[in-house]
């Protein structure tokens, strides 16, 4: 049975949907009020608070932190400064994704990884003869993503000790909220201007109510999971057992995926000497990978004409969708969406595609299926390049 966060008695007190979801054993808001509309927009327009400690949270300290850190991921450890995130997948031998997370380094021999999944087994597997110390810090700490155009002007009034206009993108410094300690990296999962705020458990309803106070005036909005999956498809992001099959999960070969294949072709270095799935990577790098991860957008007319075959108009906003929907080009199924919606923002219906690699060119014309009435159509769309919707505030 899902157990609540240390930000439950706040959540559950503003919870009128009542709809609850398991997220890695936690209790989880997927929408607050009714509709998710004003927790979207609270996104995009002011600033939105969502409770993001279920995240899988691992310490790794000692002397071959950094090289256990550079055996794992595919990117290089060496590079990472202390105060700096990386964004990273790790992979197996084969070169297939496993998860993809954040490394945070604390100090010289002290990182911190986030992950969607429980990954603490595999890191000691790969730690084997290192002098190094792995600690699952799940439960001790508590994180909460404040993310909106307004995120900036409302921590400046809550925390001290940090310089927020001088901490860049993917950057993180320790602060305190009066006594109480907390760290702060400018990261986070809708593709906006955000920090995430990592705190002891004691210590989350002091920053919650604080945030909530302060940042009134500024349109401050509690939002759940159903307006950051649509946050997270325009910006392109992708979601493990979603838009790609962790090799842990995968029933079949034909389920895993490289980094290449699921758009994280750029967070591979190459020149690293040696990682984990290396040899497999260069080997398909050689010949040509299968799959590349593209966005799709449906267009309006074609969708409007189907609907209008059964006197209806289109149903399509509202929540995204996880079911996958198939991608044709010339009769033939070229791949898959396997994350969907229609954007609020961007006024256009978007996904986030597997396509076979020959076919994946932006500005190739395609066909999408969907189902109205029972019965499945082929809408017209467009593959484009991903992301969607990258406002430079987020980097600024």
């Amino acid at each position: 049975m899902p157990i609540p966060s240390p930000f439950h008695p706040r959540t559950s007190a503003l919870m009128e949907s009542h709809e609850w979801r398991d997220w890695s054993g936690y209790l989880a808001a997927s929408l607050y009020e009714p509709l998710h509309d004003r927790e979207y927009y609270a996104i995009r327009s002011s600033a939105a608070l969502i409770d993001v400690s279920p995240l899988f949270k691992y310490e790794i300290r000692g002397p071959d932190a950094e090289r256990l850190l550079d055996r794992i991921i595919t990117r290089d450890a060496n590079r990472c400064a202390v105060g700096q995130v990386l964004y990273t997948p790790w992979c197996d031998d084969d070169g297939k994704v496993i998860d993809d997370g954040t490394v945070t380094r604390l100090a010289t021999d002290r990182f911190r990884v986030t992950s969607a999944d429980p990954n603490l087994a595999w890191f000691q597997d790969c730690a084997w003869g290192m002098q190094v110390e792995i600690q699952d810090v799940s439960a001790e700490l508590a994180a909460l993503a404040l993310q909106g155009p307004n995120a900036r002007v409302i921590l400046q009034q809550v925390i001290q000790g940090i310089d927020l206009q001088g901490l860049k993108f993917y950057r993180a410094a320790p602060a305190c909220l009066g006594d109480l300690p907390l760290y702060v990296s400018r990261t986070g999962y809708t593709g906006d201007l955000g920090y995430e705020l990592w705190v002891a458990p004691e210590g989350a309803l002091i920053l919650w109510d604080a945030l909530i106070e302060h940042g009134e005036g500024y349109g401050i909005t509690p939002a759940g999971m159903l307006a950051l999956d649509l946050a997270r498809i325009e910006a392109g992001l992708v979601m493990i057992q979603v838009d790609y099959i962790s090799t842990r999960h995968a029933l079949i070969e034909e389920q895993k995926s490289s980094p290449f294949e699921i758009g994280l072709g750029w967070a591979v270095d190459m020149k690293k000497k040696s990682f984990v799935g290396k040899r497999s990577l260069q080997a398909e790098l050689a010949r040509g990978f299968t799959w590349r991860l593209v966005g799709v957008e449906v267009d309006w007319n074609s969708l409007e004409n189907i609907y209008a075959q059964f006197d209806l108009t289109p149903r399509l906003a509202g929540r995204a969708s996880r079911v996958a929907a198939p991608v044709y080009q010339g009769g033939e199924q070229i791949g898959q969406m396997t994350s969907h919606a229609f954007s609020p923002l961007l006024k256009k219906y978007l996904g986030i595609a597997s396509i076979k690699s020959q076919h994946a060119s932006y500005g190739a014309r395609v066909s999408v299926e969907v189902t109205v009435e029972y019965t499945r159509q082929k809408a017209q769309a467009t593959l484009v390049a991903l992301p969607f919707y990258n406002p430079p505030r987020k980097r600024a």
